[in-house]
């Protein structure tokens, strides 16, 4: 299973929160750290996301990917704070590599893809955790919010 949550991470946020970025930034020439403070915004993005991954692994006994996901409802480490703080953290990460290199089209894509994170858990994600959780996810979204 290490192996299937390891390609899952490289395929899901490894692509949207690294390739994509560093494609562009090499693709608009863009070398030099402008605002060091986005460092900071990058960091906490990357350790939120991992944080969440090896919840996803430990916890859920799953991986982040719809084709494995967690067999048990992840409650724990970021998720008590948050339903979704996996999606937070990759927009973390993308505000940082935008505030960092000070790139407005970065920040577009940072938008964008939360639009897409929001569109994705109202219309799919949530559906299928209520199915698949009945109850328990129920109660979780009582006392959990969905973002922050």
């Amino acid at each position: 299973m290490f192996a299937r949550a390891f390609f899952a991470f490289l395929a899901l946020p490894g692509t949207i929160a690294i390739a994509v970025p560093v494609a562009w930034l090499r693709a608009t020439e863009h070398t030099s750290v402008v605002h060091p403070i986005g460092l900071v915004t990058l960091a906490v993005g990357f350790v939120g996301l991992f944080w969440c991954v090896r919840d996803f692994y430990v916890s859920g006994k799953g991986t982040l990917a719809p084709w494995a996901p967690p067999s048990r409802l992840v409650v724990v480490g970021l998720y008590h704070y948050s339903r979704n703080p996996m999606y937070v953290s990759v927009i973390l990460i993308l505000l940082g590599w935008a505030i960092s290199f000070a790139l407005q089209g970065l920040f577009v894509y940072a938008v964008a893809m939360a639009v897409g994170f929001h569109l994705r858990v109202v219309l799919a994600e949530e559906p299928w955790l209520t199915r698949s959780f009945g109850r328990g996810y129920d109660d979780y979204k009582g006392r959990v919010r969905r973002w922050i």
